[in-house]
């Protein structure tokens, strides 16, 4: 299994969601970035299920740095971040060792792994893994807070429900920062957690759209065929659990539009050239173009849902049904969107040490 992204700057995850601990070791950071254990808790917090629109299996969710960090900065070698996991209820999954439940990788991880995968609680897939995702993107979001680069994500739609787009990014961008149920119309909040409630009153869950902007980053960045900034952004993207599609700027509107329509017209602002439109999100011909990086994600209904379904059992390969149990979300996108961010933050790291070098993020020298 591939657990490693990245190149200069890489990240490797671990763990299992009902093992002992999963977490997180990110290798390439330069030094002197500093390390404010109380930022990783209040990123951790975001991601942290909460009331009736999540699962009810909450964890601490303490990040325990191991290496890599000394007097609250990064040393530069390889930063270990583990999380215990102490909320595990693994009885509820004893009946689903050969029942592959739709829409999960039970049966792929089966044909991969021969069986010898641990599948409690979806095991190395679950969504509980992004954990560690967060606690190093945290490192990262304040690498590039350093230099003048920042990300929000919002909740665009939730179960059908539709927020506004960005306006503001550097209002909007600040808004999001501690919003725990991450929107930037107030008045669509509470109809979507509605939304989530009475779909967990079902028995079922709800999917959305979450979008992304990121400001700051200097144009240049990117290569122009297989590392373009759009495909390095994606691949992480969509190792997100229940992450769907992904699209820049329009995206698929793009293909409805005429090319009048869809340029992007240059213009010079204070010395610098920027565009008047921003349909193709930030990015031409695979590399940043100093606008705002625009990106959605589409994250698809939470799979575990109470209702009964058709299955196969693995082992003798008849026809059966199912009814999960447990505790599940009735919907992701809230939790998903941190996650988000620090997947991008962490390709962003990535691809600014490849482009300007791996002490891109250190401060002048100590002392």
């Amino acid at each position: 299994m591939k657990n490693t992204f990245g190149s200069s700057i890489s990240l490797t995850i671990f763990g299992e969601s009902h093992g002992r601990a999963i977490g997180a070791v990110l290798d390439g950071m330069a030094p002197g970035v500093p390390v404010d254990e109380e930022f990783i808790a209040k990123q951790m917090d975001l991601r942290r299920a909460s009331g009736r629109i999540s699962t009810a299996r909450h964890e601490a969710d303490k990040v325990n740095i191991l290496s890599g960090v000394f007097n609250g900065m990064t040393t530069g070698t390889p930063i270990t971040m583990m999380i215990e996991n102490q909320d595990q209820h693994s009885r509820d999954y004893g009946e689903l060792a050969y029942k592959a439940r739709p829409g999960h990788a039970d049966m792929t991880a089966q044909m991969k792994y021969h069986g010898f995968q641990d599948f409690r609680g979806g095991g190395h897939f679950s969504g509980r893994i992004t954990a560690g995702i967060v606690a190093a993107g945290a490192v990262a979001i304040t690498a590039l807070k350093m230099k003048g680069i920042r990300i929000g994500t919002h909740i665009l739609t939730c179960g059908g429900i539709l927020d506004r787009s960005f306006e503001n990014y550097d209002e909007d961008i600040i808004k999001l920062e501690d919003a725990a149920f991450a929107v930037l119309d107030d008045g669509v909040r509470q109809p979507m957690i509605e939304r989530i409630e009475k779909a967990a009153s079902e028995g079922d869950s709800v999917g959305g759209r979450l979008e992304t902007a990121v400001i700051g980053l200097p144009a240049g960045v990117g290569e122009p065929w297989f590392d373009t900034l759009e495909s390095v952004l994606a691949h992480i993207l969509f190792s997100i659990p229940a992450v769907k599609g992904v699209e820049f700027g329009d995206g698929f509107a793009l293909a409805d539009m005429t090319g009048s329509s869809a340029n992007d017209p240059f213009r010079s602002s204070d010395g610098k050239i920027v565009t008047a439109t921003n349909h193709n999100g930030g990015i031409l011909g695979g590399i940043s173009s100093g606008m705002p990086i625009i990106i959605r994600t589409a994250v698809k209904p939470t799979p575990s849902i109470y209702k009964q379904q058709d299955t196969v059992d693995i082992k003798t390969g008849k026809e059966t049904k199912l009814v999960i149990q447990g505790r599940h979300d009735p919907a992701i996108i809230h939790r998903a969107r941190i996650v988000a961010d620090s997947a991008a933050a962490l390709a962003l790291c990535d691809q600014l040490a490849l482009r300007f070098g791996t002490d891109y993020f250190a401060p002048c020298e100590k002392g």
